[in-house]
């Protein structure tokens, strides 16, 4: 019998490459298939094609895997540490008595949805700028208030992000390369105003971080001359079985351990160190924003490396997801819309009743942890939803689209491997794969706060349009 008759009388295992429907209709018909993902680059557009040919000549192409290898080693390298806590119009550059910092890429007032409004209107109360919600909505539409981006001030927020003046907020120093970073205290995961409640509850308990919890910590810090290596220390949570973005049960521990002793040398009655310390153990979320702006720290130092496709800042402002990349210095911000997160959602609430990704959380994932590191955190699906497989498939599928292995973070469960770390646009057009990021989920409308919490990706359309735009620019 010939080969190819010998072709009809065997078992058939095909390669299928690309829509799996054939596959499906391979294995209807009792064959063997074994289906291969993929799709053209850039998604078959030929827009994006022309730019990614155009990048890819060789000596733009080297010229950008250098300065990929520079802004990593700056990541990797940066050691962020935290040396203080004071008020954000006495540290953060630009910060004025009616600045309000935000969330995400820049966004007007008109422009805001729910959740971020009535986080500004809480602020502005808060800040004596108005004596109920009504008035806080005429003044924060009346012109006289500056609002800006938080990482246009070296500062990042949770959720709606909203920082005021009087606001406490981390003082993290980089220790290498000497850039600073800022991001406001926990508010805990009661009803809170980053999640766009601004009740009398919300704005009793910011009054109380402004007048005793701040000034706590403030002098606490001021009685350790070295700061808390906060490389370490995020190293030692990742160990402890948190991700540092959603689940803190570690890194707050560890937080609350290496402040405590400087915390009792302080003057403050006693009484006050212990609401201090109940505050604390009222949730593990303490310290979130901790890691946040170590995270936001090191990505800094990699900012403005000519020639760099790494992802340096990806935010969301409830209405639009922004990236910036290295290699265009200063505040050029791409943007596409923001998405829906998709997770468990807490009783009596629907998906419909959930307002779109909003947040700088996602500095965490854009340095390599969080939803990138899910596999140090298999309990974190609990709150996310998923299963812990797909939670360690995130973590090994995040190396397809980075630059580096940064090895001072690893995950002990897949060999310690180093966090996936130097998001790269050309990799994540090219392969079609989205960063992955786990997040809380606000309501919809202003006043509620948090609903659940899930999974959510970037828009492609903000990598689209950074490619475009280098190629237009360098090649």
């Amino acid at each position: 019998m010939s080969k190819i008759n010998e072709l009809f009388t065997s078992k058939i295992n095909v390669i299928n490459v690309g829509i799996e429907l054939f596959n499906n209709d391979i294995l209807a018909q009792n064959a063997s298939a074994t289906h291969l993902e993929w799709s053209p680059p850039g998604g078959g557009k030929p827009e994006i094609i022309s730019a990614l040919n155009k990048i890819d000549k060789t000596e733009l192409a080297e010229k950008i895997e250098a300065a990929n290898r520079l802004a990593v080693e700056k990541i990797v390298n940066s050691q962020p540490v935290l040396i203080g806590f004071d008020q954000a119009i006495n540290v953060v550059p630009g910060m004025t008595k009616k600045t309000i910092l935000h969330a995400g890429p820049p966004i007007t007032w008109e422009n805001m949805n729910g959740p971020m409004k009535g986080a500004v209107m809480g602020a502005i109360i808060f800040e004596g700028l108005a004596k109920d919600l009504e008035e806080a909505a005429e003044v924060a539409a009346s012109g006289e208030i500056v609002f800006s981006p938080c990482h246009e001030h070296n500062a990042v927020g949770s959720m709606a992000g909203v920082t005021s003046a009087s606001m406490f907020v981390h003082i993290v120093e980089n220790k290498t390369y000497g850039n600073r970073a800022f991001t406001n205290l926990s508010e805990q995961m009661a009803k809170v105003l980053r999640m766009g409640a601004n009740d009398d509850s919300v704005i009793d308990r910011l009054v109380w971080m402004r007048d005793v919890l701040g000034p706590i910590l403030r002098d606490a810090m001021k009685l350790n001359k070295e700061g808390i290596d906060l490389r370490l220390m995020l190293a030692q949570a990742l160990h402890m079985g948190d991700e540092c973005h959603n689940r803190n049960n570690a890194g707050t521990a560890l937080l609350i351990q290496a402040l405590t002793p400087y915390i009792l040398e302080t003057d403050y009655p006693v009484e006050q160190k212990r609401e201090v310390f109940d505050f604390v153990a009222s949730s593990e979320y303490f310290s979130g924003p901790t890691w946040m702006a170590c995270c936001k720290c090191a990505l800094d130092a990699a900012h403005g490396i000519e020639h760099s496709t790494v992802v340096t800042t990806m935010a969301r402002n409830g209405v639009e997801f922004g990236v910036r990349i290295s290699g265009m210095a200063g505040n050029t911000w791409f943007t596409g819309p923001a998405q829906q997160v998709i997770g468990p959602m807490f009783a009596g609430y629907k998906p419909e009743d959930s307002g779109l990704d909003i947040g700088d959380s996602a500095i965490t994932e854009t340095y390599g942890i969080g939803g990138f590191a899910m596999a140090t955190a298999p309990a974190i699906v609990a709150l996310v939803g998923g299963t812990v497989d797909e939670a360690i498939g995130y973590s090994r599928q995040m190396k397809e689209i980075t630059t580096t292995e940064n090895q001072n973070i690893t995950i002990p469960l897949l060999n310690f491997m180093g966090i996936a770390t130097g998001i790269d646009i050309r990799k994540v057009i090219q392969t079609g794969i989205l960063p992955i990021i786990n997040t809380a989920i606000a309501h919809k409308d202003a006043g509620i706060g948090m609903i659940g919490a899930g999974i959510t990706h970037p828009p492609m359309e903000a990598f689209e349009k950074a490619l475009i735009t280098i190629s237009e620019k360098w090649a």
